[in-house]
Parts: C-alpha cells; sequence; structure tokens
C-alpha cells in the first residue's frame, strides 16, 4: 500500500507498542492512534503523484470513515472520543483536498513550498492567461442562449481535461514554474465552466 512511510513506525500511546505511521489502529491493542502530522497522500497510502485514481480514493475514505464513526467509540475513554474526532476531521480535509483537481495541485505545490498564484496575498502576474480569461468572460456575458452556453461549458471542460493532464506531467517533471501557471489555468477554466453553468440555469428558470 503506501511506499512512502511503509517502514516507519511510533509507540502506541496506550500501549507503547510499535505502531505504522498512517495506522489508525494500535495492532496489539486496538486503541485508536491520533492523526499525526501526515500529509494528505500518506494517509491513503499513496505516492505523491497528480494522476490520482478518485475511486479508489473514495472506497478508501469511505472504509477509514465507518471505523471513525462517533457511534463506535461512545463508550470508549474521552481520550480516544477526541482522537477519532481528529482522525476524522483529518480524513475529511485529504478527501476534499485529493479529490478536487485545483485543490489538489495547490496542495502539491505548497509541499514544495510553493504558494499557489492568486492565493492570498499572491496576484496572478501571468497576461497571456489574464487576457484568455477575461475574453472568456466576455464571451459568457453575450451569450444568450442555452446552445451557446452548452458549447462553452462542452469546451472550457475539455480545456480542463487537457489542462489536468498537462498538470500531471510538470508535476511528474518537478516542473514546478509550468505546474503554478497550469493550476492558475485550471482554477479559471473551473470557474467559468461553473459561472456558465450557473447562467444556464438563470436562463431556464426566467
Amino acid at each position: 500500500m503506501s511506499n512512502t512511510e511503509h517502514s516507519a513506525h511510533k509507540a502506541c500511546w496506550s500501549c507503547k507498542g510499535p505502531v505504522e505511521v498512517g495506522a489508525l489502529f494500535c495492532d496489539t491493542c486496538n486503541a485508536i492512534q491520533p492523526p499525526g502530522q501526515l500529509d494528505h497522500f500518506t494517509r491513503f497510502g499513496l505516492k505523491r503523484s497528480f494522476d490520482l485514481d478518485i475511486d479508489e480514493i473514495e472506497a478508501t475514505y469511505l472504509k477509514q470513515q465507518q471505523k471513525l464513526h462517533p457511534d463506535r467509540f461512545a463508550a470508549k475513554s474521552g481520550r480516544e472520543q477526541a482522537f477519532s474526532s481528529q482522525q476524522a476531521a483529518s480524513l475529511n480535509e485529504a478527501f476534499e483536498t485529493l479529490k478536487n483537481p485545483v485543490a489538489r495541485a495547490h496542495y502539491m505545490l505548497r509541499l514544495e513550498g510553493i504558494e499557489p498564484e492568486g492565493g492570498e496575498g499572491h496576484t496572478v502576474n501571468d497576461p497571456q492567461l489574464l487576457m484568455e480569461a477575461m475574453e472568456m468572460r466576455e464571451a459568457l456575458d453575450d451569450a444568450a442562449d442555452k446552445i451557446t452556453i452548452d458549447a462553452m461549458i462542452k469546451d472550457t471542460r475539455k480545456q480542463a481535461r487537457a489542462c489536468e493532464k498537462e498538470l500531471g506531467t510538470a508535476f511528474d517533471n518537478k516542473s514546478y514554474d509550468a505546474a503554478k501557471k497550469l493550476a492558475t489555468r485550471l482554477r479559471y477554466l473551473v470557474k467559468m465552466t461553473e459561472e456558465a453553468r450557473a447562467k444556464k440555469s438563470r436562463l431556464a428558470a426566467a
């Protein structure tokens, strides 16, 4: 499963026996463990990569979520109840980040110490991208019928898929400057798709 920290161990807080880093429970005494400082990929037993099987991640998430359900810890100590809710919160955060391509790209950049463009205090300084975004927004403003908007949605989704493929390659090659630009472009494309869908809904309701 995890080939990042598979052999790393820590001591169980309850029985002091060895526990694999990233394990939810101690193999010796079955006590739930605190979440620790795992990155989102390690939490799911994955190597760090932009290209992920989201169905596989969701299956792991649902399994772990079931194991962490509050009802399972109703009769446990306050410490174990606290650990279970901390584990659940960490698991939710990891899943929400990894399943979303933009959030995943931003997270991977931050793991490398790079702040994504357009984040807090970080402006986008790519004139070509800003021009492309402005043209897309103007085209959406001018779109007055469902057929035109549907074509726009289809186009932005197609471009987003291509952008995700390029992002995967950029991260694989450790081309972080390229990944940073592509992550910004993907964010714009996703936002435009959402805005186009919202306009389509408004037209349908009118």
